[in-house]
């Protein structure tokens, strides 16, 4: 559907876009699970994030392709294995550099969140873990990561692991903020996004896993190198965190967190981030409203079908994901 458009609606809102694009989230029911019924039946959630092209932003950053999961993925190719995710346990986190241009190559990056769903955008409680599991140029290599797979296990013997399931598609910005009046504080980052599906607004599952029709969220981007002392939890071992380049290291100084500036940080597998709830009104947080491609029907069973046409998630993804809780928004 496309990256849609922002319009500021004060005269003067502190936001700097720093990157626009498609967000698309999906599910995982547990292994050997046919359906997912409620958020206890579910395994994974992920996001993930197409950047598209602004008009100062055509190339991006990324980990070098022979790194990480990206490399680990092109040598079972070039070995003539199918290098499917159950086979990637313990993949070194991204390292290197490759400029990407994203007129002419697509980027896609998986996040996992590790509580199995977003903060709640309308209350301000504790911050929710994720990190980048694959960064790649490769539509096949996200299709991959979210498609049914049989595996073996030394203790339990056959297992599947069912595909993914389709939960939303909408526009994102990741956004430089300076919030002024007297309780100013320092430059930080927002992902802001709006979605497009489930046309209704959100469903069942939506709902439970608190992807809401819109919503803000402050980014901060863990070092994967911290100082010394001091507390703060493990996260991923060292040998999956990131290993940026200097000038990206470089942006954490002496700190354990930074904001996501510049967004190349999320580049790299094995990035660590934070997702703080900010608000569920973007337009009132920071005067900023989002407006997508796809106009708001009734959800009749005519319109999931013309949303179904014109969803880029249904195009690139429906072959292998389960997209009933995208276009219904109920669960399985």
């Amino acid at each position: 559907m496309g990256q849609g458009k922002e319009v500021k609606t004060r005269p003067d809102p502190k936001v700097e876009i720093q990157e626009k694009g498609e967000i698309f989230f999906f599910y995982r029911p547990k292994v050997d699970k046919d359906e997912a019924h409620g958020p206890d039946d579910v395994q994974r959630m992920y996001i993930v994030l197409r950047p598209e092209s602004a008009e100062d932003r055509a190339v991006e950053e990324k980990q070098a392709p022979d790194s990480g999961k990206e490399g680990r993925k092109q040598r079972h190719q070039g070995d003539g294995e199918g290098g499917g995710a159950s086979k990637e346990g313990g993949h070194e986190g991204g390292h290197g550099k490759e400029e990407v241009n994203i007129e002419e190559r697509p980027l896609l990056r998986l996040v996992v969140m590790g509580k199995k769903s977003l903060p709640d955008p309308a209350k301000h409680g504790r911050p929710y873990w994720g990190y980048v599991e694959l960064v790649t140029t490769k539509l096949q290599d996200i299709k991959d990561a979210l498609k049914e797979e049989e595996y073996s296990t030394a203790t339990r013997g056959q297992r599947r692991r069912p595909a993914a399931r389709a939960l939303g598609e909408g526009v994102y910005r990741i956004l430089k903020h300076e919030s002024g009046g007297r309780g100013r504080r320092a430059p930080h980052t927002h992902l802001v996004y709006k979605l497009e599906l489930p046309t209704r607004g959100d469903g069942e599952p939506q709902e439970a896993l608190n992807v809401e029709p819109e919503a803000s969220f402050l980014v901060q981007v863990k070092n994967p190198d911290p100082p010394s002392g001091g507390g703060g939890f493990r996260g991923l071992q060292s040998k999956r965190r990131a290993a940026f380049p200097a000038h990206l290291q470089g942006a954490f100084g002496s700190r354990r967190y930074a904001p996501a500036d510049p967004p190349d940080l999320l580049n790299y597998e094995g990035c660590e981030l934070l997702l703080i709830a900010a608000s569920d009104d973007v337009e009132e947080e920071l005067g900023l409203e989002l407006e997508g491609e796809a106009e708001e029907g009734e959800g009749s069973q005519g319109e999931e079908q013309r949303a179904a046409g014109c969803s880029d998630l249904v195009k690139m993804f429906g072959d292998v994901a389960d997209v009933k809780p995208l276009l219904s928004g109920s669960w399985d």
